[in-house]
């Protein structure tokens, strides 16, 4: 099954959704699932069955080389 963006993130069968251990316990975090063709769903926890977002895995590892390399670090204040 191809899951393409904006997909309810609760119809993605098997995702196992994962966050950050960093996550604050309010709700407000960002989580990833691994997809069964290689990709990567993104969610917002806040809205489990809103629309996911899908990434190719290279698109997530360029992501988190851009966030060790604190690339995104002026957009949090």
């Amino acid at each position: 099954m191809q899951i393409s963006n904006g997909v309810p993130a609760g119809a993605i069968p098997g995702a196992v959704w994962l966050k950050s251990s960093a996550s604050v316990g309010n709700g407000n975090c960002v989580e990833l699932a691994s997809l069964a063709g290689g990709d990567v769903a993104v969610r917002n926890s806040r809205f489990p069955d809103g629309p996911a977002l899908v990434f190719t895995t290279a698109e997530i590892e360029a992501f988190l080389r851009g966030a060790k390399d604190a690339e995104f670090d002026h957009l949090t204040g």
